[in-house]
């Protein structure tokens, strides 16, 4: 047997081995890797707070900007891709997963998701997609000149136009019932704006909050005897669930105008709004930007989506008995 001195340096020494290995295993320890031809290879963290089509194009279209920009995965990035699955906890564990890693960028997919990581942390750079006003969501300190570690693209709604297309399928409205998740900072910014303008063109607006998609059956209910048509911001608890709207507005013959495209693809009647996919190119073109050094987030104004276009579901509208003026038809994309 082993005196004691002799064992407690056995497993003192034992004990140094193994926090070592936890410690790289964390991503602690180690060098920074590197590509073939020597180079740094960057490590990119996407948080994205639900799946939904929106949100995915959004995604994909990140990676596609950064792609084209010559940052590429499997070649000079290696990309860590996280779904938070519409729950905070998991949210909060990703973000210090990401610190932990030490991730040479982030990329955040919805407000929910920029204001945790933004928590987590004020030094690793952050672009965000998906948000509506970073401004409202405490992301920044301006839109034009956001002062922190964070930027990206704004997916604020042409909600005037919104408005105008609904009055112009549904002239004889008189009411619009409005659902959103009270939770969400860029659903409110866009009910705000959205009821403001439907007021001045003599609309009642009617609005019910939901929490989770398990509310939006009994908030539908409640409303659709009350009102002639539906405005469906660009909520995520929402637009992850459009098929449960639908099924209590179509039997009333109620239509849904949409904030955005895939949407009305679920199921909703028409929209003019945002290519999530293209405003994920503009925030993968602000990733490689802040890669490159050409610039920090700090410096970099929020960008609002570039490319807007009118999307009509025909099969809706027939079902709803719906005619789509000519002039809407003329430079709508049609979805089914």
């Amino acid at each position: 047997m082993m005196k004691g001195k002799k064992w407690k340096h056995l497993i003192m020494g034992v004990t140094a081995v193994l926090t070592a290995g936890i410690i790289a295993g964390c991503g602690g320890g180690g060098g920074q890797k590197k590509t073939e031809d020597g180079k740094k290879m960057y490590k990119i963290g996407i948080v994205q707070l639900v799946e939904h089509n929106a949100l995915d194009a959004a995604n994909k279209g990140f990676v596609d900007g950064l792609k084209k920009r010559g940052y590429e995965e499997g070649k000079n990035i290696e990309i860590d891709r996280q779904n938070a699955q519409a729950d905070q906890s998991n949210l909060a564990n990703i973000s210090q997963r990401f610190v932990s890693n030490k991730v040479n960028l982030i990329c955040a997919i919805a407000t929910p998701a920029a204001q945790t990581v933004a928590n987590a942390t004020k030094d690793i750079p952050i672009v965000g997609t998906a948000i509506t006003d970073y401004e409202s969501a405490k992301l920044v300190k301006s839109n034009a000149k956001p002062g922190s570690n964070v930027t990206g693209t704004s997916d604020m709604n042409p909600i005037k136009e919104q408005v105008d297309l609904l009055m112009k399928l549904v002239p004889n409205a008189k009411t619009v019932g409005v659902i959103y998740c009270s939770s969400e900072v860029n659903s409110e910014v866009q009910v705000k704006a959205m009821k403001a303008y439907a007021e001045t063109k003599g609309l009642k607006v009617e609005t019910a909050t939901i929490s989770t998609v398990n509310d939006i059956q009994q908030a539908a209910q409640s409303l659709v005897s009350k009102v002639d048509a539906f405005y469906a911001p660009t909520d995520n608890v929402l637009a992850s669930a459009m098929p449960t709207l639908i099924s209590v507005t179509d039997p009333a013959k109620k239509p849904v105008i949409c904030g955005e495209e895939n949407m009305v693809k679920a199921g909703g009647l028409a929209t003019y709004g945002i290519d999530y996919y293209k405003l994920g190119l503009q925030t993968g073109d602000m990733g490689a930007d802040i890669l490159d050094g050409k610039h920090k987030p700090a410096d970099m104004p929020i960008q609002t989506a570039k490319d807007l276009k009118a999307s009509v579901n025909k099969k809706n509208a027939d079902a709803l008995g719906i005619k789509i003026p000519d002039d809407v038809m003329k430079s709508a994309e049609i979805v089914q």
